[in-house]
């Protein structure tokens, strides 16, 4: 499968298929998996990310991602929360990581709902607000790519309305990756969506091909709702 640069790609297919497993694959997240084994490569503007001597620190770092449940960091404050990733390696000043997590939070969609509590607990915020302090957490390391897994799938409709609509505008400047069971989610949301069953990739193209006009008899039925 490819994600075009500066477009949404949707994953989709029943639980088990191996969508979160792939997504993982894409920034060495799966190495955190005691025993998990990969075969292939993953090419990254050509270069393959399991060449010898990748550093699987910076990959992530180019490669953020975002979780399917809020994962702040409870006790640290809204801003901590934001600027977490840039204290890994870092020598950034404290007036720059605060400009770096202000952009991230402006970016997440979030500043105006938190600019007077910054300095308050990132765990008392809404679910929906917990996970764009996530995604801002990500952003604010700047990566070229974000990968999300399930990003809505724990929020009510209105926060999920705000991720779909925060999602759309990040695209502008990021390569974005979505798992997501959600069909009509992938329908609003993706540029190109790839289908996967039994762990591997079945039909990958456009989104309105795969939903309108799917070359598999499996992914038609699977988009029908046959099944899954």
């Amino acid at each position: 499968m490819t994600a075009r640069a500066r477009a949404v790609t949707a994953l989709i297919g029943p639980s088990g298929s191996g969508k979160s497993t792939l997504i993982r694959c894409l920034n060495r997240m799966h190495e955190e998996v005691r025993g998990a084994k990969l075969d292939g490569r993953v090419l990254f503007n050509g270069t393959d990310l399991y060449a010898p001597g990748t550093d699987p620190v910076d990959v992530r770092r180019r490669i953020g991602m975002v979780f399917q449940r809020p994962t702040p960091f409870p006790t640290m404050s809204v801003m901590e929360n934001a600027v977490a990733g840039l204290r890994l390696g870092s020598r950034m000043g404290k007036s720059e990581a605060h400009a770096r997590g202000e952009d991230a939070l402006r970016r997440a969609g979030l500043w105006d709902e938190v600019k007077d509590r910054l300095g308050h607990p990132g765990g008392g915020l809404s679910g929906g607000q917990q996970q764009r302090l996530c995604i801002a957490r990500a952003l604010a390391v700047q990566p070229e790519i974000l990968l999300m897994d399930e990003p809505a799938s724990a929020l009510d409709p209105g926060a999920t309305l705000r991720i779909e609509e925060l999602i759309e505008k990040l695209k502008i400047d990021y390569t974005v990756v979505i798992v997501t069971h959600n069909m009509q989610q992938a329908t609003r949301v993706a540029d190109d969506t790839v289908f996967m069953l039994d762990g591997q990739v079945v039909e990958a193209g456009p989104t309105d091909t795969i939903f309108g006009r799917p070359s598999d008899k499996r992914t038609e039925d699977y988009v029908s709702g046959r099944f899954g």
